[in-house]
């Protein structure tokens, strides 16, 4: 595996702070699944995730294993480094070195969030369920960091010009905020497209976070790039981490 199979993050973290997506490539799994799939409950070989782990933890250098969550499109978010084995959340934070926060994803949101003196991090599943219901909003408090001292950095998601929805999601949120109307516009008929992004921005701005990075990908038509729920069903999950260094 190539630094190439990773995204890195661009965005101002100090630099004891990590981060990396991965891509669908540079893996075990064979097709559906191909080839870089690191979720254990899709389907794939058991024996092909177990080996994709395995390269994960080499090539990032990861100082342990990740916290693999039992994603449920919910707003728990727990300590990385005290939450046992596989918890039921949507989120992870770490306060010291070694603890390594991750979430799957193949069209959901995934959130980076890091306060300004790099001392705690955190990794955020936002589909648009998590992110109605205020999964964001339980990482910052999560965090206990205002929002003026957190830096964001928003992963591969489903663009806007592929994300269409019925209007109870447009209602699940501009019934919080009716500025979030403006995140919405009109597709066929009884149907609206979503800028998950935007959505995104918008929930962190009214946290007072301004710094706000990434956004910009599409996981439905960058096909050789990303696995898409929406565009194949039956496929494999990225993961994206974040973690603390000991210097």
């Amino acid at each position: 595996m190539t630094e190439s199979q990773f995204i890195l993050p661009d965005w101002p973290v100090p630099a004891n702070v990590r981060a990396a997506v991965t891509t669908r490539t540079g893996g075990a799994s064979r097709a559906p699944y191909d080839s870089f799939n690191l979720a254990t409950h899709v389907g794939d070989d058991p024996a092909a995730v177990r080996e994709n782990r395995v390269r994960l933890r080499t090539a990032l250098t990861l100082p342990a294993e990740p916290l693999w969550l039992k994603q449920v499109h919910g707003v728990a978010v727990t300590d990385a480094a005290h939450a046992g084995t596989e918890p039921e959340a949507d989120g992870a934070f770490a306060a010291q070195p070694g603890a390594v926060c991750a979430v799957l994803t193949a069209d959901c949101l995934p959130v980076l969030l890091c306060n300004r003196a790099g001392t705690k991090v955190a990794a955020l599943h936002a589909g648009w369920r998590g992110l109605a219901g205020g999964v964001i909003e339980a990482g910052v408090k999560a965090m206990g960091v205002p929002g003026s001292e957190l830096l964001v950095w928003l992963g591969p998601a489903i663009g806007p010009a592929s994300f269409e929805v019925g209007p109870e999601v447009r209602t699940a949120f501009v019934q919080h905020d009716a500025q979030a109307a403006q995140a919405f516009r009109a597709a066929r008929e009884g149907k609206y497209l979503a800028d998950i992004y935007q959505l995104a921005r918008q929930r962190l701005q009214r946290l007072g976070v301004a710094a706000v990075y990434g956004g910009g990908f599409c996981t439905v038509t960058e096909r050789a790039r990303f696995f898409s729920y929406r565009r194949d069903g039956a496929t494999g999950r990225m993961a994206t981490l974040i973690w603390l260094t000991g210097g």
